[in-house]
């Protein structure tokens, strides 16, 4: 079965107005990964250090993977497609003009005025076009998957005295307004 017009419409709305897709590449879990969607295809970047990691994913020039869309309303599932990755060649026009995109896309990056360099020499620039096919079938079964390991920590509960010290202080804060007025 191929896609229908339709179908090719709601890959690309769903791309254009999702900040994240998981991507299923030959290797490893899906992962959450942020992109742009430009000329066709969804397009990301990763591998370096202060970049998103694609190592373990198996995306390699010419392979396969499956992207997964999420509603940017409610946060589920909307969309599954199969893909074919192609790595854009550093200083390419194809390069030059998706990175042209990433770069305006990029929060927080520590290199704002230089990340094209580093981009291209730290980092993988990847399309994900849509193959032909079916899109994916919507899973039966629940879709949780285990989280990365990361040496970042949650925030730890929140000491037993915390309340009484704060409800002190807003007590404190009231007091001195009432003298005040």
């Amino acid at each position: 079965m191929t896609q229908t017009p339709m179908d090719r419409a709601l890959v690309e709305e769903a791309a254009k107005k999702s900040a994240l897709i998981w991507v299923q590449g030959t290797e490893g879990a899906p992962r959450a990964l942020w992109h742009i969607w430009h000329e066709g295809a969804v397009c990301l970047v990763g591998d370096g250090p202060q970049e998103q990691p694609l190592q373990g994913l198996g995306l390699t020039d010419g392979g396969s993977a499956t992207v997964t869309v999420r509603s940017k309303d409610k946060g589920g599932r909307l969309v599954g497609w199969p893909a074919r990755v192609v790595e854009l060649a550093p200083g390419g026009e194809a390069w030059t003009s998706v990175v042209d995109e990433l770069k305006g896309r990029r929060l927080n990056a520590p290199d704002a005025d230089h990340i094209a360099e580093r981009w291209a020499r730290e980092c993988r620039v990847l399309r994900l076009e849509p193959a032909p096919g079916a899109l994916a079938e919507h899973p039966t079964g629940s879709l949780a998957a285990t989280p990365l390991s990361s040496p970042a920590t949650t925030r730890r509960p929140i000491p037993a005295a915390l309340p009484k010290l704060l409800a002190r202080r807003k007590k404190r804060a009231r007091d001195a307004r009432k003298d005040a007025s």
